[in-house]
């Protein structure tokens, strides 16, 4: 584990590298500005990251600000004239966010893209994202027929850049169960004219219809040199690594809550609608198996694994409810570049080794930024599934030691054990 506080230099407004995001307009009192601010990251293919201020990834947001800001996208999707709907939300960042629209149109099926490699077999068809970190997109639906009980696909994202990963995505969909009519929903779009026409374009290919809807729609500006800039700015410097056995930790309370195999955790295998009210029971079993050991008084932020955002924000929402104050985010695969600097939003940051994989030299490593680091009266919980529940979630470079390395306390929460075979056999289907 390695922490990377860095040492404040002059305040951070973007356009001191030249990266602006413009606002064009919006819908129900969006606007770009709200949505977003300009972030780095060390990456040759991108080196600019749009930070969601209301996705709940990089920075804690209030789960009711993420519900109310996935309801009011799910508001502007057109569903006239449609029998039924598919929602399918992009890994990593817009797993939970597809799950909310899912849920707020009330579609029958709900599917996110994993990066997870899953069991043999499982996946279906794959697509590639190619600016992102991890390119690799893989859809593992439970069962194909999943898939074949719609005639519109809305496709949910938290940016669109340019249309390039959802026209992707919708390829690979359409080769495998076409449909006439595809919706992309995103939180911002920031598309431009020349995007915009190569989009239609692509449809047009398909001879099918692609509609956009956004909150905001915003004009980007990248500095054609962003690369070299950020390449050249100093290095985040990591402060000296925490180990969980020595006598600065802070303790580490696990709690175990059971989880039925056959009922989704998620939608990485897909989320049907009348999953709901048995997902429903086990959230609020795990934010009462959480209660005992979090003070009403404090703080919490409620932290999840990667892909996993949506069932750690349904339990902060339950937390929300109870009157506390509570904050809803996730570790990210994105390695962005954190600077201690006023109004820069990745103002703290931790790498670790990917809880999945089980230490190793060559072990991926994953992130998280911000998480209540700067109040220290902030409860943290950390809430895993069973795949990240390995020697890797409790070693000495892991997501547990640098949030108990320096002396704070830590509640962990895991939920096992959904099971691809069980969710197949409780539908009906076989493969």
């Amino acid at each position: 584990m390695t922490a990377y506080p860095t040492s404040a230099v002059t305040p951070w407004a973007g356009t001191e590298l030249g990266l602006v995001a413009s606002h064009v307009d919006g819908a129900a009192g969006w606007t770009v500005d709200a949505l977003i601010e300009p972030g780095l990251r060390r990456n040759p293919k991108r080196a600019h990251l749009w930070v969601s201020r209301v996705l709940g990834k990089h920075i804690p947001v209030a789960p009711s600000t993420i519900v109310r800001a996935g309801s009011d996208l799910a508001d502007l999707v057109d569903l006239r004239g449609a029998d039924s709907v598919i929602v399918f939300g992009f890994a990593e960042t817009a797993t939970g966010l597809g799950h909310v629209v899912a849920r707020r149109l009330d579609a029958p099926v709900y599917l996110h893209s994993t990066r997870r490699p899953g069991p043999v077999g499982a996946t279906w068809a794959r697509f590639s994202e190619g600016h992102s970190h991890a390119t690799d997109h893989l859809i593992q639906p439970s069962s194909p027929e999943l898939m074949e009980t719609a005639d519109v696909l809305v496709l949910v994202d938290d940016e669109i850049s340019t249309g390039a990963t959802a026209l992707d995505a919708i390829r690979s969909l359409h080769r495998l169960v076409p449909q006439r009519r595809y919706i992309v929903a995103a939180l911002v779009d920031m598309r431009s004219e020349a995007d915009v026409a190569t989009c239609d374009a692509a449809a047009a290919e398909l001879y099918i219809t692609v509609d956009f809807v956004s909150l905001a729609r915003g004009v980007a500006t990248v500095p054609a040199d962003l690369v070299a800039q950020v390449a050249a700015l100093p290095d985040p410097q990591p402060a000296a690594a925490h180990h969980r056995d020595t006598a600065g930790d802070g303790e580490v309370i696990r709690v175990d809550v059971p989880w039925s195999h056959h009922v989704p955790d998620g939608g990485r295998h897909g989320f049907l609608s009348t999953d709901e009210p048995a997902f429903a029971v086990l959230v609020d079993a795990a934010a009462d198996a959480l209660a005992p050991h979090l003070d009403p008084r404090r703080p919490v932020v409620v932290i999840g694994h990667e892909e996993l955002m949506y069932l750690p924000l349904r339990i902060a929402a339950v937390l929300e409810t109870q009157g506390r104050i509570v904050l809803s985010q996730t570790t990210t695969r994105s390695p962005a570049h954190v600077r201690n600097v006023d109004g820069y939003p990745l103002r703290h940051g931790f790498a670790f080794t990917a809880p999945e994989v089980r230490t190793s030299p060559d072990a991926p490593l994953r992130y998280l930024y911000n998480a209540g680091e700067a109040d220290p009266l902030t409860q943290r919980v950390l809430v895993v599934d069973a795949a990240a529940d390995t020697d890797a979630l409790v070693a000495d470079d892991s997501v547990i030691a640098a949030l108990t390395g320096s002396g704070r306390d830590l509640v962990v929460l895991v939920v096992g054990d959904t099971r691809f075979g069980a969710l197949a056999a409780a539908r009906g289907v076989g493969r």
